[in-house]
Formats: C-alpha cells, structure tokens, sequence
C-alpha cells in the first residue's frame, strides 16, 4: 500500500516510513497498548528505546515502518503494527520492531495491538498492502506473538500460503539466593549504573549492549528494573537485571538478563508463542509505490545512511 490510506468501514489505513515518523505513531498509540495491556516490552518507553539504538547502528540496515489503522475521528489508532525493514541485499525482510534484541522471556513480549476483529484484519491488509506494493521479493516473518494473536488469524485466512507456527517460550529463573556471598538487591538507578559494566562485559553484539545499557537505565530512572549482585570476597560472582511490568511494588517480575555460575540462573517452559511468515516476489500496486522504492535500495552499496 506504501505511504497512503485505505478506507473501510468507518477507518482508515496509512504507512510511514523512518525513524521519527514511526516514534509518533508509538506515542499516539499509548491509550491502544493501555487498553489492550500490552507488556512493557511493547510500551512507548521501550519501543523508542529501540527505534534510537537501531538508528544508531548502520548493520544491519533497518527502515522503521508502521501500518496504521485509525478511525474517522481524532483520537488513538485502532490497531497498529510496527516493523522493522531489512533492505540489504536483494529480498526486503519485515519482522516485528525490535526482533532479534534482548527481550524477557517466559511470555509473548511482541503485540500487534487491535482494538477488535475488524480492526486486526483492517491490520493484516495493510501489511499485505505495503509489503506486495514494493518491486522487490518480499518475505514478512513475524515471531514472539500471543497465541490466537487476532492479526496473525487474519493474515492466514488471506494468504493460505502463509505458514503459523508456535513454539514454547523459555524463561529465566532467579535462583541467586542459592549462591555463596553476599546477594544485594537495589533499585536504586545508580546501583543499576554500576552493575552494568560487569553485566554487559562478555556480549559481542553492540545492539544488544546498546540495547540493554539505554533500557536498563530508563527503567531503573521510574522504579522498573532492579538489580542483583553476589559478591563474594569482594569480587562480583553473579548480576541479573529484572523489569518489574505493572505497578512496581506488586508487579510481574521479569527476569531479564544476567550470568551467574551454574545454579545462580537457570531456564525453565514459558507460555507458548505464535508466529507467522509468508513471502511474495513484489509487484507495484499502485503508482504511489513509487514513493517507497527509493527508500528500498536494491544493495547496500547503492544506500547512504
């Protein structure tokens, strides 16, 4: 569908493109995520923090996008999707914002919010829409969803092709009470500020560090993240950082990440998660596809920024 609208039932349906545009949309869905409880992992909060640390890296190359769909009236959007689209190479990848960056597990902690039915199939169109309106192959693969995620049903009934899968999710365990030394348990934004360096040491991948630094210390800043630290002869043995999703004194506590020594940390089953992936060859739809080809460059050599 690229940059536009489609029109049905009393709502409307529109693209954008880019990091700052994509932001907005974040913003103006608050009451959707608020009325549909969405996790922590699929805030405002959050989900800017992950728009700047994609941003912030040139590989892989990301284009932030959000199909939008609202009604004829000012106000929230009905439904929205937001996603992440890989443009190297010859195939357009779309995945949910944020795939692939260190999420607790246990539970679903991506959401296509829809206010109803007609609102998540609205949705499904317009993912289809923006993705068969660009002139390059295209394959969307949406993954840690709620099981019966209304959207995903959707998207099956369009597209028999497309393929919905489940998978059992793994959640951390909090067991450092077990360990030797002194275990200490904070709040406090400047603990968590300390900790980090330790905590971030031996991961490689600079998103996920990226990611992990700017989160933890925008949770730890409003009371929703603590840190836990054993030390033992002075020497710092285990950490775990945990989000606390809800009201912070009574909240869901969320394991997040961490390293302890074999008994500190340990997995057990989560909830079950759905995904769906489906691909087309691309096609342009409609002429005004033309404005979100030059946005999609066939290489990376032929990209700038």
């Amino acid at each position: 569908m690229g940059p536009g609208r489609g029109e049905t039932s009393g709502r409307g349906t529109r693209v954008v493109l880019g990091r700052a545009p994509v932001a907005r949309e974040v913003r103006a869905a608050v009451p959707l995520a608020r009325a549909v409880r969405a996790p922590l992992t699929a805030s405002a909060p959050w989900l800017t923090t992950v728009l700047s640390v994609q941003s912030a890296h040139r590989r892989p190359r990301l284009l932030p996008a959000a199909v939008v769909v609202e009604p004829h009236r000012p106000g929230p959007p009905d439904a929205l999707a937001l996603l992440a689209l890989a443009t190297a190479g010859p195939v357009v990848t779309a995945t949910v914002l944020g795939d692939g960056l260190p999420v607790p597990g246990g539970r679903p902690a991506a959401r296509l919010p829809a206010r109803d039915d007609d609102a998540a199939a609205l949705l499904a169109a317009g993912l289809l829409g923006l993705l068969t309106s660009l002139r390059r192959p295209w394959r969307l693969r949406l993954a840690g969803l709620p099981l019966g995620d209304p959207t995903v049903r959707a998207l099956g009934r369009m597209r028999p092709d497309a393929v919905v899968a489940t998978a059992r999710s793994r959640r951390l365990v909090d067991d450092l009470g077990t360990l030797p030394g002194r275990l200490v348990r904070s709040r406090d934004a400047r603990a968590v500020d300390a900790a980090l360096p330790a905590l971030l040491a031996g991961e490689r991948d600079p998103r996920a560090r990226d990611l992990v630094r700017a989160a933890a210390r925008l949770h730890a800043a409003v009371g929703r993240l603590e840190v836990a630290t054993v030390t033992d002869g002075g020497r710092l043995r285990a950490g775990l950082l945990t989000l606390l999703d809800g009201d912070p004194a009574g909240g869901e506590r969320l394991p997040w990440w961490g390293w302890a020594p074999s008994g500190g940390l340990r997995e057990e089953a989560g909830a079950p998660l759905v995904g769906v992936a489906v691909a087309g060859r691309g096609r342009v739809v409609r002429a005004v596809a033309d404005r979100v080809v030059p946005l999609l460059p066939v290489s990376p050599r032929r990209a700038r920024g």
